[in-house]
């Protein structure tokens, strides 16, 4: 009687799980996710003189950038999944054995184990829709150089690792068989969720590159046997390395390994192929001395030996972690949690005030920029309003000079003597006009201009602050030497005028604070028609220089001035009291 009771008591227990299976709850149709957004991360290796191989089909050498791989993500039933697509498949055959794997890949539910929601499988549009995690994989994480990730924190990343394993490990799945960083997944909470762990062997393309076997186990790769729990336990070997190091998968010293080719895969494959064939003297990453603990580098090694048998079983790796780790694995949940988010925290605190201090920098280098090309006032009106408006002054005064001979002198002068020249005269020229209440306007090959009296308006100074900078100008050219010409003897020509005046910013990509009106026409006429080494002025300069009584000027005569017919015009010689200068 009991044993006909128990026989279809098992009879509908299999019936009934033949009815979850046949109903398939983890298909899904594509119309009710919706795509939003494809999420980037960004991925770097630093070699810092080592070879490192990426785990996305590239190899990589010193100082490069893995390219970025996006994920495409959507939402269904409000929370955001990651959704493979699976292009190699146009339309998948649902066997019963899909089926089942399907129902317990749906049937998973573990902290540390990548929640499957469910497949799309319509043609054309096969997707596997999974769990979200917003940092990406651990390999990205250990790689970005802005994570800063104290042992307390890899500690918590190891045993998140170590804990997805084993529930694997006690599962219907048995082992993981596809372990590696790129399939450890990081959440918002940076807890670890190991994915891509079933025998789903449609979802995965069919040729796998070098850099996807760096952490497949020896014998794996020669074919002796298939992925069990010995070769997952080789395979965390890997990943414990690269958390040690942070230095890529597979990271090895020039000296123990050399790779001439650096082309895409090929440093991956030479790795791949040495591991398969080195049996007496394996070949293995390298862990620094220094960079952990002693006993965790020795755990290390024993969980990448040779021999499979001679690899420690999952519970005595969790046993020597568990001693290694101390009174932190001790902790609950919560405090775990707690001590990780706080980290996170201070991580995020430091991040956040590097990059402000970053763009306050970049923020002072732009403003001083701005300064340099435009009046401090109007620099502060552009910063603040966004725009300045043109305007009108009463009287300014305005100098133009240019180099006597300077279309010779180029012609026996190379371009670069010439940029050289030139800049040495600005130079000079820009330290005496910072003496005084005057604002460079611009330089055009050897034409210098200034203007006082704008855009801050200093009454009728605007004349003395001009002529008393002219003559230092003047005075200083005559000691000035030409370093390719020595014995060239530098004359100028300056011209000044004083008159009203238009001004304001002109261009978006190199604003220009220009000057504008019949004065500047004068002043440049002024320049033109005066003689080398003199300071040729109009009327209407001389006539405010005059109410100051300590300038001496010698009246020229009446000239004929293109555009302004015969114009009194005056030689600025000297200021009387050196103490005005």
């Amino acid at each position: 009687m009991f044993v006909v009771l128990g026989v279809v008591y098992l009879l509908y227990r299999r019936f009934q799980w033949q009815k979850l299976v046949n109903e398939m709850k983890w298909k899904l149709d594509f119309g009710d996710i919706m795509q939003e957004r494809k999420s980037r991360s960004m991925m770097r290796f630093r070699s810092n003189g080592c070879m490192s191989v990426a785990s996305l089909g590239t190899s990589v050498s010193n100082n490069s950038v893995r390219e970025q791989e996006y994920i495409t993500t959507g939402q269904y039933n409000g929370v955001i999944v990651a959704m493979k697509h699976i292009k190699h498949l146009n339309e998948i055959k649902l066997t019963r054995e899909l089926k089942i794997e399907l129902s317990q890949l749906h049937d998973v539910v573990h902290t540390n184990i990548l929640r499957f929601i469910g497949a799309c499988i319509e043609p054309g549009k096969v997707h596997i829709v999974s769990e979200y995690c917003s940092k990406g994989s651990l390999q990205d994480v250990l790689e970005n150089e802005n994570v800063d990730l104290d042992w307390s924190f890899r500690h918590s990343l190891i045993n998140d690792i170590l804990k997805g394993l084993q529930y694997l490990h006690m599962s219907k799945f048995k082992c993981h068989g596809n372990l590696k960083s790129s399939n450890c997944l990081v959440d918002n909470r940076f807890s670890v969720k190991l994915g891509d762990f079933a025998p789903v062997e449609w979802q995965r393309e069919s040729a796998r590159t070098g850099n996807d076997l760096l952490w497949t186990a020896p014998e794996v790769l020669r074919r002796h046997c298939q992925v069990n729990q010995q070769s997952d336990i080789y395979s965390l070997a890997i990943i414990l390395q690269e958390i040690i190091e942070r230095k890529g998968p597979f990271y090895m010293h020039h000296d123990v390994i050399h790779t001439a080719n650096t082309e895409a895969g090929y440093a991956a494959d030479e790795i791949v192929q040495k591991v398969m064939d080195s049996r007496t003297h394996p070949v293995r990453p390298t862990i620094t001395p220094g960079e952990c603990s002693v006993k965790l580098s020795q755990l290390v090694i024993k969980c990448w030996a040779e021999n499979p048998e001679a690899r420690p079983k999952l519970q005595d790796v969790l046993t020597e972690f568990s001693g290694i780790h101390g009174a932190r694995g001790k902790l609950n949940i919560m405090d775990s949690l707690m001590q990780r988010m706080e980290q996170y925290a201070n991580n995020l605190e430091d991040l956040v005030e590097e990059r402000t201090g970053k763009y306050l920098e970049e923020k002072k280098r732009v403003e001083e920029l701005l300064h340099r090309l435009l009046p401090p006032v109007i620099a502060t009106q552009i910063q603040e309003k966004g725009q300045v408006d043109p305007e009108t002054f009463e009287c300014v005064t305005i100098y133009f000079s240019d180099i006597v001979g300077f279309t010779k002198l180029s012609s026996m002068s190379t371009p670069v003597q010439v940029i050289d020249f030139l800049n040495d005269l600005y130079t000079m020229f820009d330290e005496i006009i910072s003496e005084y209440d005057v604002y460079k306007v611009e330089t055009i090959g050897d034409a210098y201009m200034v203007v006082s009296g704008l855009p801050n308006k200093n009454g009728d100074n605007h004349a003395a602050e001009i002529s008393k900078m002219s003559l230092k100008l003047l005075k200083s050219i005559k000691k000035f030497t030409i370093s390719h010409c020595p014995d060239q003897l530098l004359q100028l020509r300056i011209g000044l005028h004083s008159g009203p005046c238009a001004a304001g910013v002109v261009g978006l990509t190199m604003p220009r604070y220009c000057l504008f009106g019949d004065t500047v026409n004068t002043a440049s006429r002024m320049e033109s028609n005066g003689e080398p080494l003199k300071i040729h002025i109009s009327n209407s300069t001389n006539e405010i220089l005059s109410r100051y009584g300590y300038f001496t000027t010698t009246f020229r005569g009446e000239l004929a001035i293109k555009g302004k017919g015969q114009m009194k015009t005056y030689w600025l010689d000297s200021v009387t009291d050196a103490s005005r200068q």
